[in-house]
């Protein structure tokens, strides 16, 4: 057992404690949390000394265990650029646990990450949620598939029309998600009736997003992008988290008539193509302020994942709520996610991942991770 005294906790499901204390339990989980606890015989005592503690950053967006860092091509595993159309490709397959990002992680108050294929397909495959502590990916994961990657905007056409391949238009691209919808939901219809259609690897992918189980994860920068995501989502009944969500300020009040989440970023960072061109860290404000409900993304490694906090606070300094930018990087994404009954709060019965804090990072550019704890277990300590 572990027991933190005398910090300033943000359980993110009620108020801040000033002088609150944590205990955490052998089996993992949160056991306690309060103002005015005892540490029980044999507990290992963590002073916080009026640190702010917080629950572990979860990040709703990267690719990092996919793509390994230094090593070049021979550790991308991020894009199976051989068909447009992968559905069946599943992250976990592609995942090293050695990869040193995720220690990185872990140093910047990660503790939980949605990893998964890029955006070079229009369908790439499904994401995983993971812990970022351990050395085996399947005794890491927390909830596998979260979701599935689809693509709009300039990365399928780029990547495939370069092949003299469709897509070469944003026509193209939702022509081909939408043929694959439709031939997904003729083969659900079929097994639901209780026939046995042809077995088809890509249309069992596509199951669980047609049966409602995990949403599309739409890659799209630019407002017609949002839109086209958003029209399909609804034509197929099918659930849909706005990923990047690059010029959704611009549509603000639109994307707030939807009950889809927007998952903002990465917003550091050079304007590497046009369709980044409007990019602000104002965006995660407006849309807040609108009514959408926000995640903030690093979409690590395009930020080191590490920035994830520094990336709120910027997001705070343009305009969000500071309790606002807290919820950006915990609750909100472990709810996008499908993970909120696990992790994202300081909570009796959610797993032990706690992070106290040399300062607070979204105020401090300098506040850093003084402990990690994952699952209970010292992780990181300064």
């Amino acid at each position: 057992m572990i027991f933190i005294k005398n910090g300033y906790i943000k359980t993110m499901a009620g108020a801040d404690i000033e002088n609150g204390c944590i205990l955490l339990g052998d089996d993992g989980k949160i056991a306690a949390v309060g103002a005015d606890l005892s540490a029980p015989d044999g507990a290992q005592v963590i002073d916080a000394e009026g640190r702010l503690v917080t629950p572990g950053c979860v990040e709703a967006h990267c690719h990092i265990g996919i793509g390994e860092e230094i090593i070049g091509d021979k550790g991308a595993d991020y894009n199976e650029k051989s068909n447009p159309i992968t559905p069946e490709m599943r992250a976990i397959d592609g995942i090293r646990p050695e990869d040193g990002r995720l220690m990185n992680g872990i140093r910047g108050g990660v503790t939980t990450i949605c990893t998964g294929p890029g955006s070079a397909n229009v369908v790439g495959g499904t994401f995983v949620a993971m812990k970022l502590a351990g050395n085996c990916v399947d005794d890491m994961v927390i909830k596998n598939p979260v979701a599935m990657k689809c693509a709009f905007g300039e990365n399928p056409k780029g990547v495939f029309g370069s092949q003299k391949k469709a897509p070469v238009t944003r026509m193209a691209t939702a022509a081909l998600l939408r043929e694959l919808l439709f031939k997904a939901r003729d083969y659900q219809m079929a097994k639901d009736a209780g026939k046995e259609p042809k077995f088809d690897m890509k249309l069992e992918a596509m199951l669980p997003v047609m049966r409602g189980e995990i949403p599309l994860k739409a890659h799209a920068h630019r407002t017609d992008d949002i839109l086209t995501s958003i029209r399909i989502a609804k034509e197929f009944g099918v659930k849909l988290t706005m990923d990047h969500c690059t010029e959704g300020h611009m549509i603000a009040d639109k994307l707030a008539t939807y009950d889809y989440p927007a998952l903002v970023g990465p917003s550091f960072g050079s304007k590497s193509k046009p369709e980044l061109s409007n990019k602000t860290f104002e965006t995660p404000a407006v849309l807040h302020k609108a009514g959408v409900s926000i995640s903030i993304i690093t979409d690590a490694n395009v930020i080191p994942i590490e920035n994830l906090p520094m990336c709120a606070g910027f997001a705070v300094d343009a305009g969000l709520p500071m309790e606002e930018g807290w919820r950006a990087i915990t609750i909100n994404p472990a709810k996008h996610i499908g993970i909120a009954d696990r992790v994202g709060s300081l909570e009796v019965g959610k797993d032990a991942d706690v992070v106290i804090w040399t300062k607070d990072p979204l105020v401090y550019i300098g506040g850093k991770a003084y402990i990690s704890i994952i699952d209970g277990k010292i992780a990181y300590k300064q």
